[in-house]
């Protein structure tokens, strides 16, 4: 007893084991998009602005939400890649078209209830196939996939109808605040309300080990079926914002999601064979596919502009595949990495690329004298003579200032604090940094006289 207490006395004592590495999987997308965004800007500057961000949001959302449906399935394991999610997206949206018409719903409630019941309900189908008929998954969504398809075109031949009369302007694209951006915005804190739960990490543990999950005494069952609930839901709004963007009935078109979605779902750093899915690389991975196609627009492929698209898409998807096998190198020689900073720094440069290529230089020539007075000479109103642009260039120093010493500080000031209580303060910070951006080019700071092309 007594040569215990003298070993354990004067044993060092043991710190902590901390992991340096957080969110590693987040390199490839976040470096992606923000290369994609400075092309795309340098080709088309018209996407910084209201109208810009606007139609981006619209045309983005349903495979958002598409790629959020495919992630409690794919955490849960047994490579549960759902493949008919574009055609269930479809399956919702003609038989929402066609209940419409027949006026058995309508309103804005009964809509939402509807679309996510109906992706509730096949979800629920294919997890007692999986679970008790004991199908492998792929054949189930492969079967749901040939299945729904021709079902669609029963319901609906051809591409028809009016969607409901409260969706009429949600597909404008005209202004960067609308309800199809608040849908996704409340989806995206579901999700990450969701992982807070003891249910979550249980489903992270099955899909990690399913026999291990098992003996530890985790209904494995009850927690298939409710990752099948939650994908049910998340189909249900992607179907929302599909018919709002077309503001019609197509059962051909959602089928085109499918493969999109898993490319932005492996893009983002999933892995395929479960237990590890993000809800911020899969929101980063359906933005760069959503600007990938963007990229591709600005280009004249002229008739194979449709197979150069899809070629990148599956291309991507190889690549991204192959950089998920390198990972664990990445993870050894890469200490105390921090996706936010990361994010942050990369922003903050792109920003730069994108005021440097839509500012409208030409527009300053006029404001020169014929004789310029050396700049060291010149009085105070000279340099920047316009208010208008004097408070634009103060009001993105301060916001550059912010967007760096903050997530810095917050990061050292809470380093010794655990990831569950640093991640809400960083949630917090990065989405004020973004809707600093968005309220400015909403408001016309990005905008107007002193962009190209502007009135």
């Amino acid at each position: 007893m007594t040569a215990e207490v003298l070993t354990s006395a004067h044993a060092p004592e043991q710190k902590p084991v901390r992991s340096g590495v957080s969110n590693v999987e987040l390199l490839m997308p976040i470096s992606l998009m923000f290369a994609l965004l400075i092309i795309a800007v340098i080709r088309s500057p018209g996407l910084i602005s209201s109208a810009g961000i606007g139609s981006a949001t619209i045309v983005a959302a349903p495979l958002v939400l598409a790629t959020y449906a495919l992630m409690a399935t794919v955490i849960a394991g047994r490579g549960t890649v759902d493949l008919a999610i574009g055609p269930l997206i479809s399956f919702i949206n003609v038989t929402l078209i066609q209940l419409t018409a027949a006026g058995f719903i309508g309103s804005p409630i009964s809509v939402f209830v509807y679309c996510m019941l109906a992706g509730i309900a096949y979800q629920l189908l294919m997890a007692v196939i999986v679970i008790f008929v004991r199908v492998q998954p792929i054949i189930v969504s492969l079967s749901g996939y040939l299945a729904l398809t021709g079902i669609n075109l029963v319901i609906l031949p051809r591409p028809g109808g009016v969607a409901p009369d409260f969706m009429s302007n949600w597909g404008a694209g005209t202004s960067i605040f609308s309800p199809v951006l608040a849908i996704v915005v409340v989806a995206t804190l579901m999700w990450l309300l969701f992982k807070r739960t003891a249910f979550y990490t249980h489903l992270r543990l099955m899909g990690s080990d399913e026999r291990a999950a098992f003996t530890s005494g985790i209904p494995i069952t009850i927690v298939r079926m409710g990752a099948h609930l939650i994908s049910g839901i998340f189909a249900g709004l992607a179907a929302i914002c599909f018919t709002a963007l077309i503001s019609s009935g197509d059962p051909g078109q959602g089928t085109t999601y499918t493969l999109t979605a898993v490319t932005a779902l492996v893009l983002g750093g999933a892995s395929l064979g479960g237990g590890r899915a993000g809800v911020m690389g899969s929101l980063l991975g359906a933005l760069n596919i959503y600007l990938i196609s963007y990229c591709l627009s600005t280009f004249s492929f002229g008739t194979v502009q449709s197979f150069v698209t899809q070629l990148s898409y599956g291309t991507i998807l190889v690549v991204s595949l192959l950089l998920t096998l390198i990972l664990p190198f990445i993870q050894r020689h890469i200490k105390n990495f921090s996706a936010l900073i990361y994010f942050v720094v990369l922003g903050v440069a792109t920003l730069g690329v994108v005021l440097h290529a839509t500012y409208d230089y030409a527009g300053l020539a006029p404001l020169a004298p014929a004789n310029r007075v050396p700049e060291m000479f010149a009085p105070v109103d000279m340099g920047l003579a316009n208010s208008g642009q004097a408070s634009l260039l103060h009001y993105w120093l301060v916001a550059a200032f912010v967007g760096i010493t903050v997530p810095v500080f917050l990061r050292l000031v809470v380093s010794r604090s655990g990831k569950n209580d640093i991640s809400p303060a960083v949630y917090i910070i990065a989405a004020a940094i973004v809707m600093l951006i968005v309220y400015a080019i909403s408001h016309g700071m990005m905008s107007g006289t002193l962009l190209r092309g502007a009135p």
